[in-house]
């Protein structure tokens, strides 16, 4: 039997030994077929800060106290060491993994060091651990590169991130867009799919998804996620690649989002989780499917493995544009967690073999057809591997368990509730006055920026691009994202299409 639909859903985050480094999950080795433990903690992992010594512990808050930091300077410091620089071209120093208390402290997390080094007990996961011990669980896939969000998730969508290496500016974004959007050197793998004649859709949990910053993107592959399951019993359902993005409630501190950002109640994701596994597993396409489940990063969180060297995509050299640090791309970030589920792979499955975002891409070449993009994804393992019985399982799980129920996520379809679209011009933005240029809301911002241009005529581009460019704050960044809401849901309605 073969695969023809591949569903990704990517969270934002979290490192595998943060969320599954306590579970004690044995199983089948995915290439040997001997019994296997994942690689988790023993317990014993530490870090020392201002010579108090903080060692892992079991269980984790919901809710984040503060933002750990996960920028690449930051990420330098977890990995290698308080006081490291990054030679510009150069190799990445050696890791001790020493950092990650006080870089969480600079970040804001000084009432409370240890924080960091707290991982979830499986009762606090019920979701993906059952998914965990379903399917298949890789525990040594790892982010991309050691840095933030936009960076990683675009080796997830072109086997590179184009040489950038840092978390964009809004000048950055508006730069890109004079020249038609950020440049790929082969394209994305939405433009491989295209060329393969290959079907894709793109489902996001708000109006201004990340993916929508990629040149080639329109604003017509972009759905909303409460159609989701609904799409999926339809009579027919010609898409092979189907890309799944949270909600982010970025101007909100990520409070109500689902992306499990620490600064939400993680449980919110946990139900979109659910509800994602539920809704291909109870439709007609089940038994051809297969759902990836990822992080994008580690958010800052411990995690106990050193990151292995890597292949360089190859198309950027150091000190290219885009290219702030002069990062090399020879270097994986820290392990996420990834889960492979699919009724062709083999209960209880526990995969040890190498994989990152760049994964995907080799994945959609081995199923579908369409690629490679770079040497990254050329080299990179697929997972199609686990995909390994001849006939679907009959004996997978119709339901997952409830979330965990707390009090600022109740038993209820939370995920349906928080991805609901949010009607940015009643949203108050946290920290109005603070700078715009902040973490992922300039992709947001992106995000937004392509889909107002390609709703505009083209005699209004250059002061579109000027008004983005001029905005400084997140109550300024707040009124445009709210604008052209307004837009997308006129557009909307237009096109016959509910929120």
């Amino acid at each position: 039997m073969s695969v023809q639909h591949i569903f990704v859903l990517m969270l934002e985050n979290r490192a595998f030994d943060h969320m599954l480094g306590f579970s004690t999950i044995s199983g089948r080795d995915a290439e040997t077929g001997q019994p296997t433990q994942v690689n988790g903690l023993a317990g014993n992992e530490s870090n020392v800060f201002n010579g108090s010594t903080y060692t892992v512990s079991k269980g984790a808050d919901l809710v984040m106290p503060a933002d750990p930091g996960h920028e690449f300077t930051n990420v330098l410091e977890q990995l290698c060491g308080t006081g490291v620089n990054y030679p510009s071209g150069g190799a990445y120093p050696p890791m001790n993994l020493s950092g990650f208390v006080a870089s969480y402290v600079a970040s804001g997390g000084n009432n409370s060091p240890g924080e960091i080094l707290k991982c979830f007990l499986p009762a606090q996961l019920p979701v993906l651990t059952a998914l965990a011990r379903e399917f298949a669980v890789c525990d040594n896939w790892h982010a991309s590169m050691p840095g933030p969000t936009w960076p990683n998730r675009m080796f997830v969508h072109a086997g590179s991130s184009g040489g950038l290496d840092h978390s964009p500016t809004n000048q950055e974004i508006v730069e890109w867009e004079t020249i038609g959007g950020f440049q790929f050197k082969a394209g994305s793998i939405f433009d491989a799919l295209k060329k393969n004649r290959v079907p894709y859709r793109l489902y996001a949990g708000d109006d201004f998804p990340m993916v929508a910053a990629i040149k080639g993107i329109s604003l017509f592959d972009i759905h909303h996620y409460s159609g989701f399951a609904s799409d999926l019993n339809q009579g027919t359902f010609p898409y092979s690649y189907i890309f799944i993005e949270p909600s982010y409630d970025v101007l909100n501190e990520y409070r109500n989002s689902t992306s499990q950002h620490p600064l939400t109640d993680i449980t919110l994701g946990e139900a979109l989780i659910k509800e994602t596994y539920e809704a291909i597993r109870n439709s007609p396409l089940w038994d051809t499917s297969v759902l990836i489940i990822t992080w994008d990063e580690h958010g800052g969180f411990y995690d106990h493995v050193n990151p292995l060297p890597a292949v360089a995509p190859g198309d950027t050299q150091p000190g290219s544009k885009n290219n702030q640090y002069g990062f090399t791309f020879e270097q994986y970030g820290p392990r996420v967690p990834a889960i492979v589920i699919s009724p062709l792979v083999p209960q209880n499955t526990i995969d040890h073999r190498l994989y990152d975002h760049a994964s995907i891409p080799a994945m959609i070449k081995a199923v579908l057809g369409a690629g490679p993009l770079t040497a990254r994804d050329r080299q990179a393992n697929s997972p199609d591997h686990l995909l390994s019985l001849q006939t679907a399982r009959q004996d997978t799980p119709a339901t997952l368990p409830s979330p965990a129920v707390t009090a600022m996520a109740p038993a209820l379809s939370m995920a349906v509730m928080s991805m609901a679209v949010r009607d940015l011009s009643t949203v108050v933005a946290s920290r109005p006055d603070e700078t715009a240029d902040q973490g992922t809301l300039p992709v947001i911002l992106n995000s937004a920026l392509r889909q107002d241009l390609e709703m505009s005529p083209a005699d209004q581009r250059m002061q579109i691009l000027q008004r983005v460019e001029s905005i400084k704050t997140r109550e300024q960044a707040r009124q445009y994202l709210a604008e052209v809401q307004i837009k997308l849901r006129v557009h909307r309605a237009a096109r016959g299409e509910n929120e």
